[in-house]
């Protein structure tokens, strides 16, 4: 503990056991309180088991270990690697004003970290100044990765590490009224594949009712259909027969980690070799689809891209920086076909994006390509989701982070994830001030989207006084909010862009 830090004398009762935190700056903070038995032994690969009650006094002054976590490049410019990781790790953190009555909005958090990597302890995802600022009670979770949590097997195990969260959302559900927060009005919300994880939890039967407002930031292209490619690539490096689910949970994780690296490695094109799939059961339905049938019309929706989506992993892979230079705008198709974009489309999608950009903005082959695979990669699929819930849901709204990071020389833009530090108030903690920038000027910007955040989780409409009107997002106007430098509403942006993706991205 700290001088700021205050262990509270007072114990917490809950349903499954009492728990003792700490008070830090005017918040109470609860660490690594487990919401599930470990997923160990029999239970590795098997569905959540809800933690049975315990003795005394649960410490939690703590963060519990995270998933064991595979390699993801950009983890280092976020903190490093996160320790301590463990199978043991479903494990949930609370920051709320006060264990009161209050019945406060609840904000549940899912990290992203391309479902290998990433947990609930880094620093940017710390819940105090949110909660502090808003009176809301914020939770993030921890929740199996890779192999650990998305494995197919079918009939013997899929989307685990889904079904972690649905049992956080429970916990929630049947605990946070002893924290001060309303178990009626939980907002999940999460970036890049946290942002595909609140995409595809209203597809999933079993997480109705557990919440009501969505906010999917950076929510990357997955394709979801069933594949088993992943599952026996990693079976056979680890010399295991197809199905061998018992010899599987005899192998130590770090070892299936390693394999699941080297399959990582010799597949550099396959999206999110491990992540959520259609299993006819956990998720019987495409994400899209239930938002296009109108399965998520009682949920206010709020989703939103970076500008420059693409541009720190073109910062931060030096070959593919040479890939570009060397071939300019055709490594475009070969990227585009990744998605099943034949040769013509991809052509006919590079040519409008010239003509438009011309005069304007920069057709330079880096630039031309971070615009194309952003669009590719998020705003469309982002566009898709906006188009089918606003037919549905009138609380349905769209943003654009334009802010940019000044890391690299200003090279990277406003990239993927910079939403995070401004949104959790977390922009002057190392290493964030160097990715987001200093000052008065950060420090206003963070607390606009802070409010914005807060008032949405609220009410389910995000407007307050310091932004201007946001009207919701429709198929005519297509508003969109515009956070950077400047705050400000657009109707259409990039529209003969978006338009040269028409027919594609659809289900």
């Amino acid at each position: 503990m700290t001088i700021s830090e205050i262990k509270l004398d007072k114990v917490i009762k809950t349903k499954y056991g009492k728990i003792q935190g700490y008070l830090e700056n005017g918040v109470e903070i609860y660490k690594g309180i487990p919401y599930a038995e470990p997923p160990i032994g029999e239970l590795r690969f098997r569905p959540p088991v809800v933690k049975k009650a315990w003795d005394g006094i649960l410490d939690a002054t703590k963060f519990g270990p995270c998933s064991n976590q595979g390699y993801n490049e950009l983890q280092e410019l976020v903190g490093g690697k996160p320790e301590p990781e463990d199978e043991d790790c479903l494990n949930l953190n609370i920051w709320t004003p006060a264990t009161d009555d209050k019945k406060r909005p609840v904000l549940f958090w899912i990290h992203g970290g391309a479902f290998i990597s990433g947990s609930n302890m880094e620093p940017m995802h710390d819940g105090s100044s949110l909660a502090r600022r808003g009176d809301v009670v914020v939770v993030s979770i921890n929740y199996r990765l890779g192999a650990f949590g998305y494995l197919y097997i079918p009939g013997v195990t899929s989307n685990v590490g889904h079904l972690d969260q649905i049992l956080a959302l429970e916990w929630v559900r049947d605990n946070i009224e002893f924290f001060g927060g309303d178990a009626g009005n939980v907002t999940i919300f999460g970036g890049s594949a946290g942002g595909y994880s609140v995409i595809a939890l209203p597809a999933m039967p079993a997480a109705k009712g557990l919440f009501h407002r969505i906010i999917a930031q950076s929510s990357p292209y997955i394709d979801p259909q069933t594949t088993e490619k992943s599952t026996k690539g990693l079976m056979r490096l680890l010399n295991l027969k197809k199905g061998d689910i018992d010899g599987l949970r005899k192998v130590p994780a770090e070892a299936i980690i390693k394999a699941q690296d080297e399959y990582q490695a010799k597949n550099p094109t396959e999206l999110m070799v491990f992540r959520p799939m259609i299993d006819g059961e956990t998720l019987p339905i495409h994400p899209l689809k239930a938002f296009q049938n109108g399965d998520c019309k009682d949920i206010d929706f709020m989703i939103g891209t970076n500008l420059d989506e693409t541009k720190i992993l073109i910062e931060t892979n030096p070959d593919l920086n040479k890939m570009i230079e060397a071939a300019g705008e055709n490594i475009l198709p070969g990227y585009l076909a990744l998605v099943g974009i034949d040769n013509t489309k991809s052509k006919e999608i590079i040519d409008i994006y010239k003509k438009e950009r011309e005069g304007k903005l920069s057709n330079e082959p880096k630039e031309l390509f971070n615009t194309i695979m952003t669009e590719c990669m998020i705003r469309i699929p982002t566009i898709r989701l906006l188009e089918k819930q606003s037919k549905h849901q009138s609380n349905s709204f769209n943003y654009i982070l334009t802010w940019p990071s000044p890391m690299f020389e200003g090279a990277i833009g406003a990239c993927h994830g910079l939403e995070i530090p401004f949104i959790f108030g977390t922009f002057d903690v190392p290493p964030m001030d160097d990715f987001t920038g200093k000052g008065p000027e950060v420090e206003a910007f963070s607390e606009k989207m802070m409010d914005t955040w807060i008032a949405f989780a609220r009410t389910g409409n995000p407007n307050h006084e310091g932004i201007p009107e946001w009207a919701p997002y429709n198929v005519n106007t297509r508003t969109t909010m515009f956070f950077g430098k400047e705050v400000k509403t657009v109707d259409a942006p990039f529209d003969k862009e978006r338009a040269a993706w028409d027919g594609l991205f659809e289900i």
